[in-house]
């Protein structure tokens, strides 16, 4: 999920916590779980640090062992030190420290539904876990959590009661939103007259509930993009790699190594100029506007070698000027 709803989660969390009898007598153990669940819904996303590292660290590595088991409970055992050192040892530990965990779980649990994903099973498996359920921003979550901290906040409701309410209703809309995307890839794969035998589909949420974009990986290695709309699958383009030895080049540059590490949606075309060549990489899964925004892409020479390169979220305009600063 986005900082902004795993922050009104943190909040919702403290307000829940009203319903723990040793949290809700003591103002300075409310203020300390507080503090703890806002902290905890944030920290796996600490490794944004690795921005300073460069893109193609923080790409390969965000949401990346940060959000596997281990990490929570390192996570939430750090923080929950923390507090107790903050608080010189006052504080019922098994309490704080609780809600502190469940803080940490839950926002690694919320971003496994998303497209994006995370490592969550490390170090068994390297495998990016994705269930592609809930959009990256859910206007049902973040609203529904913003109504209950208005509620608290005004004294209209004792937050004892409307929190669990709010999160009883939320584990129902993960539920139904679950159901709901399997019952959109049985439509598509029922209604999709271009089907052949070894396709694939990829069933991506959006910001509108009864809209989903599909990504139908093709048997022969092709990618069709699509559109479901209510019961009406729209397909949009279909998109093929290209084969150049500057492609195999490409692979052994950093970027490259990172984005493919992330995705395996890629697709990858070369342009050629009289003085080399650009291959650029896309995930085909982040279609908007027309255009694929996060890519990698690197600049070479005719002997292949690289004169610039970028990897991340950019438009068209601004990737076109920052691989010319790159580059000479």
């Amino acid at each position: 999920m986005d900082s902004g709803t795993h922050l009104v989660i943190g909040l919702g969390l403290a307000g829940l916590a009203a319903v723990d009898p040793a949290v809700a007598a003591d103002p300075d153990i409310f203020g300390a779980v507080m503090i703890g669940t806002v902290v905890g819904s944030q920290a796996p996303d600490f490794d944004g640090l690795l921005r300073f590292l460069g893109n193609a660290a923080y790409i390969r590595n965000h949401r990346g062992k940060s959000h596997s088991f281990p990490a929570v409970l390192i996570w939430a055992c750090l923080i929950t030190g923390i507090l107790q050192l903050a608080y010189q040892g006052s504080l019922p530990l098994l309490h704080v420290g609780a809600w502190v965990l469940l803080a940490v779980s839950l926002h690694v649990l919320t971003d496994m539904f998303n497209t994006y994903g995370t490592q969550a099973y490390w170090p068994v498996s390297d495998k990016w876990v994705r269930w592609n359920i809930i959009h990256i921003f859910d206007p049902v979550i973040f609203l529904t959590h913003l109504a209950a901290l208005l509620l608290w906040a005004s004294e209209t409701a004792s937050p004892s009661v409307v929190f669990p309410w709010l999160y009883i209703l939320l584990v129902i809309y993960y539920i139904g939103r679950t159901l709901q995307r399997s019952a959109a890839e049985r439509l598509v794969i029922r209604i999709d007259t271009s089907y052949t035998e070894g396709d694939r589909y990829t069933i991506i949420p959006t910001l509108t509930i009864q809209d989903w974009n599909i990504v139908k990986h093709q048997y022969d290695g092709g990618f069709a993009i699509g559109h479901l709309k209510g019961r009406t699958l729209t397909w949009i383009e279909n998109i093929r790699s290209v084969h150049h030895p500057a492609v195999e080049a490409s692979k052994q540059h950093a970027d490259v190594k990172a984005f493919l590490y992330f995705t395996t949606f890629t697709y990858v075309e070369v342009r050629s100029y009289a003085w080399g060549y650009e291959v650029r990489w896309s995930d085909v899964r982040f279609r908007h506007r027309k255009q694929y925004p996060f890519v990698a892409v690197v600049v070479m020479d005719k002997d292949y070698l690289t004169l610039g390169s970028y990897i991340g979220w950019l438009s068209e305009k601004r990737l076109e000027k920052r691989l010319r600063l790159n580059s000479y």
